[in-house]
C-alpha cells in the first residue's frame, strides 16, 4: 500500500490527512486503536492476499468495515492507515525503530515485549507491539528475505547482515521456549573514530597515541570484553590507523567493520544450505585467507577452533593482526584462547600453547560497557613472557571507577602506570618514536 493511498483513502473519510502522527502516547483511547489495529492486521495476515491491486482493494473495504461507528479523531486515524502502511511496505511494528539513528539495539523478546537501547541505556517500548507469534515470524522473514535467508521449524536460527549493515539475529521455538526472539543491532552510517573517542571519554590522549603506535608498529592486538562493550566498533577505530598501502583482510560472521583503505578484502561465513552442507566457518576462511597473501589479518572475533589458526598467522609472519573476544578481561581472555586452541584436538603440551600465545599476542585491550551505558577502555595490558608455566602480563593504562552519581552516571578516571613497555623496542624499530615524552 502506497503514501498515495493512504491519503486518497483518507479524503473519501474526510477530513483529509496531511500528517502522519506515530505518537503513540498522544491517543487517550489506547485500547481501542489495538483493537482496530489488531483486526485489520490479522485480517491482511489470514487472508494472505498478495496482489498489490487487490491489497489496496482489500484494506481499504477492511478499514471501512472496522472502523465504521467507531468516533476516531483525525490523528487517531492517521496513526491507524501508518500502522497499515508499515505493514504493506515496511516491517511493520519495527518500520520507525528501523529508522530511528539514535537507537542502537532492538530486542523483541515476545509479541508486547520489545526493548531498544537509546544512549547506551536499555529501556521497554510500550508504544511497540505485536499482534501474535505468527506476526513477530511474518516480519523476520521479511527482514531476511532479500538476503537470501529463511528461517522455519527446520532452520530455527538465522544471523544476518541487513542492507544498512545492521546485524540481525533470530531464533524460533522450540530453541526458543517462549515464542520468537529477534535482536537487531544497529549501527551507523558514520562510524565512530578516534576524535569520537577522545570527546566521549572513551580513552585518554595518551591511550590513543598508544594505540596508534601500536598499529603502525605492527603488533597483534586482541580486543576483549562483554557483549555490546563495544569492541566491534574499537577494533573498527583501531583498523583505521592501517597503512594505505597494506593488503588487509577482514573476517566476519557478518561483515561489520567497515575500513576506508582501499586495498581492503572482505570474507563473510556462510551458514549451510537446506541440503546440510556448503557451510564456510570463520576456521574456513582465516584457512583460506593465509594464501591470499595478506600484510594484516582482521577477524571479526575468534570463539573455537580458528583461534588456532589466527595464532599461526601471527606467529608465521603476519604481523600485525587484530581481533576481538568475548572475555571478563585480560587473564580471562588468555585462558579463553587457550581453550579454544585445545578444542582443535590437537595433542600440544599446555605449556607449549602458552607459549605459542605469548609469542603470538603483543597488546590485549579491553573495553567495557558501564553501569550507565557509556563504554570505556578500562585496560590497556602487554604480554611481557611466562614465568612458573603462566603467562604474564602488565598493565600499562587502566580507568578506575570510583563511584556513581545520584543520577546514575559513573565517575572514574583515566590512569597510567609508572612501567616503560616492553612493546616500545618493536614500536622504536620501527622508526616511531613519538611516545618518548609517555614513557620517559
Amino acid at each position: 500500500m502506497t503514501r498515495k493511498f493512504v491519503d486518497e483513502f483518507a479524503v473519501n473519510l474526510k477530513p483529509k490527512v496531511t500528517d502522519v502522527v506515530n505518537d503513540y502516547d498522544a491517543f487517550p483511547n489506547k485500547s481501542l486503536l489495538e483493537k482496530l489495529r489488531n483486526e485489520i492486521i490479522q485480517n491482511l495476515i489470514d487472508n494472505n492476499v498478495k496482489s498489490h491491486e487487490t491489497m489496496d482493494d482489500f484494506v481499504k473495504s477492511q478499514i471501512d468495515k472496522i472502523i465504521l461507528g467507531y468516533d476516531l479523531t483525525l490523528d487517531e486515524r492517521n496513526y491507524i492507515y501508518n500502522l497499515i502502511d508499515n505493514e504493506i511496505n515496511g516491517y511493520g511494528p519495527l518500520t520507525e525503530l528501523l529508522k530511528d539513528k539514535d537507537l542502537s539495539e532492538i530486542m523483541v523478546n515476545s509479541k508486547d515485549e520489545i526493548y531498544i537501547e537509546f544512549n547506551g541505556q536499555i529501556v521497554k517500548d510500550e508504544s511497540v507491539s505485536f499482534i501474535n507469534d505468527d506476526h513477530i515470524v511474518r516480519v523476520i522473514q521479511r527482514l531476511i528475505q532479500p538476503l537470501g535467508r529463511t528461517i522455519d521449524t527446520a532452520h530455527p536460527m538465522v544471523d544476518a547482515r541487513l542492507a544498512d549493515g545492521s546485524r540481525l539475529n533470530a531464533v524460533l521455538p522450540p530453541l526458543s521456549i517462549n515464542g520468537p526472539v529477534l535482536t537487531i543491532r544497529k549501527f551507523k552510517s558514520e562510524l565512530a573514530n578516534i576524535e569520537d573517542f577522545l570527546r566521549s571519554g572513551t580513552l585518554t590522549t595518551y591511550m590513543a597515541r598508544f594505540l596508534e603506535a601500536c598499529v603502525h608498529a605492527k603488533l597483534n592486538i586482541i580486543v576483549v570484553g562483554g557483549t555490546g562493550s563495544g569492541k566491534t566498533t574499537l577494533l573498527n577505530v583501531l583498523s583505521s590507523f592501517c597503512s594505505e598501502d597494506e593488503r588487509i583482510i577482514t573476517i566476519e560472521d557478518a561483515a561489520e567493520l567497515q575500513l576506508k583503505q582501499s586495498h581492503v578484502v572482505a570474507l563473510e561465513t556462510r551458514n549451510e544450505g537446506y541440503e546440510g552442507t556448503g557451510m564456510i566457518t570463520i576456521r574456513d576462511l582465516v584457512i583460506n585467507s593465509l594464501r591470499m597473501r595478506p600484510d594484516r589479518i582482521i577477524v571479526g572475533e575468534v570463539r573455537g577452533k580458528e583461534a588456532f589458526d589466527m595464532l599461526q598467522a601471527m606467529n608465521t609472519g603476519h604481523d600485525g593482526s587484530m581481533t576481538t573476544m568475548h572475555a571478563n578481561g585480560p587473564e580471562d581472555a588468555l585462558n579463553r584462547l587457550e581453550t579454544m586452541v585445545l578444542m582443535n584436538g590437537i595433542e600440544i603440551p599446555v605449556l607449549a600453547i602458552r607459549e605459542y600465545i605469548e609469542n603470538a599476542i603483543d597488546l590485549v585491550v579491553q573495553m567495557q560497557r558501564l553501569s550507565d551505558g557509556k563504554r570505556r577502555v578500562t585496560s590497556i595490558s602487554e604480554i611481557i613472557g611466562i614465568e612458573k608455566g603462566e603467562i604474564k602480563q602488565k598493565e600499562i593504562f587502566r580507568y578506575k571507577q570510583t563511584g556513581v552519581l545520584p543520577n546514575g552516571d559513573v565517575v572514574g578516571e583515566f590512569f597510567m602506570h609508572k612501567y616503560k613497555p616492553k612493546v616500545l623496542a618493536k614500536i622504536n624499530a620501527k622508526g616511531l618514536d613519538d611516545l618518548s615524552d609517555m614513557f620517559e
